[in-house]
């Protein structure tokens, strides 16, 4: 990349958000002012990313306590706004977090809560070139790096997921800078295809080799990498694309099965041995009504329409 990518930005007005809901087609930065827009930018997932939008939240209450000094807001108000803020995702903890983090400097002004608000971020990256220079060095001392390696990701953890540098793609980043990554497998991760369009996006920013692949599709290369004795792990694999055959269409993980070999699979006897017993007492009671062969008690037997015969109408005759 020209310069390191921030997903989150305070420009001294507002926070900058690169709208992550018109890439990769269109690169925009949303510029925002106020609670309103900021919540609604969580909210339709403008920002996403746990610790992304932490960094939005803990800005935003540098942003609650500015339009309030614009508009004329008591301390009551500003404190609603941040509370609008912290609940914008109730899933996100981290959300809730720095949004609190933040909001315990209210009283000293909002020099001390920029001041935190701008901590959360460079922490979060810290802690994330961190994770990518250990997670790079885990992957070489267990795989080895006897060649280039083939690594397999889901979703988007790169910078737009983050405070910057990233987190499983920060690992990703670091062996490519090292020159031992080959070719990344990224998967296009349905329904909101965070993996084709923003985690594709970022590696063809850092100009990283790389395959969008639909999510039925990761188990073929896991299985090669099996098949060629290659070591793996979790969050890597070093896989051997093979060419699809006849007798092997595609390739599976799990050893085959056959239905008569699954352990849940139940069926019944043949149709001569299926003999349900017969009640000896009222239809009524479920114990004593016909046992049928998955063992369960056989609805009551109710006398069906009497049978009615008609002389055909044909031409022909007969019954």
């Amino acid at each position: 990349m020209p310069h390191e990518l921030r997903a989150v930005e305070w420009t001294g007005s507002g926070i900058a958000l690169i709208d992550q809901t018109l890439l990769p087609h269109r690169t925009e930065t949303r510029h925002v002012q106020d609670v309103d827009a900021l919540v609604d930018a969580i909210r339709r997932l403008v920002v996403r990313g746990a610790p992304a939008i932490g960094a939005a939240g803990a800005y935003g209450v540098a942003l609650a306590q500015l339009q309030g000094e614009r508009e004329g807001w008591t301390d009551r108000e500003i404190r609603a706004a941040v509370a609008r803020v912290r609940e914008a995702r109730p899933t996100a903890v981290n959300l809730m977090v720095c949004v609190d983090r933040v909001a315990d400097r209210l009283p000293e002004g909002l020099g001390a809560m920029l001041e935190e608000a701008a901590a959360v971020q460079r922490e979060d990256v810290e802690a994330n070139r961190a994770m990518g220079a250990h997670g790079a060095d885990w992957l070489l001392e267990r795989l080895g790096a006897d060649r280039p390696l083939r690594i397999l990701t889901h979703c988007n953890t790169g910078a737009l997921a983050t405070a910057g540098w990233g987190t499983a793609l920060g690992v990703i980043r670091e062996l490519h800078a090292r020159g031992l990554l080959e070719v990344v497998y990224a998967d296009e991760t349905r329904p909101l295809l965070q993996g084709s369009r923003l985690t594709a996006w970022e590696l063809v920013q850092e100009g990283i080799p790389h395959y969008v692949q639909a999510d039925g599709a990761p188990p073929a290369p896991s299985c090669a990498a099996r098949s060629t004795r290659r070591s793996s792990a979790p969050t890597a694999s070093r896989p051997t694309v093979t060419r699809r055959t006849r007798s092997a269409p595609w390739a599976s993980p799990w050893p085959a099965r056959t239905p008569a070999s699954r352990s849940w699979s139940r069926r019944p006897p043949p149709r001569s041995t299926w003999r349900p017993r017969r009640a000896t007492t009222s239809t009524s009671n479920s114990a004593t009504r016909p046992r049928c062969w998955s063992g369960r008690a056989c609805a009551p037997l109710r006398p069906g329409p009497a049978a009615t015969t008609r002389r055909s109408t044909s031409r022909r005759g007969g019954w």
